[in-house]
């Protein structure tokens, strides 16, 4: 069996699943808990956007949505210009699943898999530290935020 890097984080939410959603695809929401570059459109996020940042190293890192099913799934293709390994599209991926509960919405992320990269521990030690703090965030935000 292939070894795999995978981040997984899960949190319950109080908020429904619309909340929620809104704090993963609206960017005044995403820009609180994830990078975006300060000219990124205001419109939601939908399958096909990208976002693109120019490494100091010359590179590209571009993440696309490749799924977006409102208030259930958010798949989110990560691409490294620089990657020696050319994974297929979604095999390193940011996965935010939603699940309805009674009282709000629970929400499980997964980011990876980072053993196809050269440099797949250091994206897998990062990984770990931005599910835990975005979920967090995006908790909050969900919660708090939106009326």
């Amino acid at each position: 069996m292939t070894r795999q890097l995978i981040v997984t984080e899960e949190i319950v939410i109080n908020a429904s699943s619309e909340k929620v959603w809104e704090v993963l695809t609206l960017p005044k929401y995403v820009a609180q808990w994830d990078e975006l570059p300060e000219d990124y459109p205001k419109e939601p996020m939908t399958a096909g956007s990208k976002v693109v940042w120019d490494l100091p190293n010359g590179e590209q890192s571009i993440t696309t949505i490749i799924k977006a099913e409102a208030e259930k799934e958010l798949i989110i293709d990560l691409h490294g210009t620089g990657w020696k390994i050319k994974p297929e599209q979604g095999e390193v991926a940011y996965r935010y699943l939603l699940e309805n509960l009674e009282n709000g919405t629970k929400l499980f992320i997964e980011i990876g898999n980072f053993a196809l990269l050269d440099q797949g521990e250091a994206y897998y030690e990062a990984s770990v530290e931005f599910a835990e703090a975005s979920s967090k965030i995006i908790k909050t935000l969900a919660e708090n935020e939106i009326q």
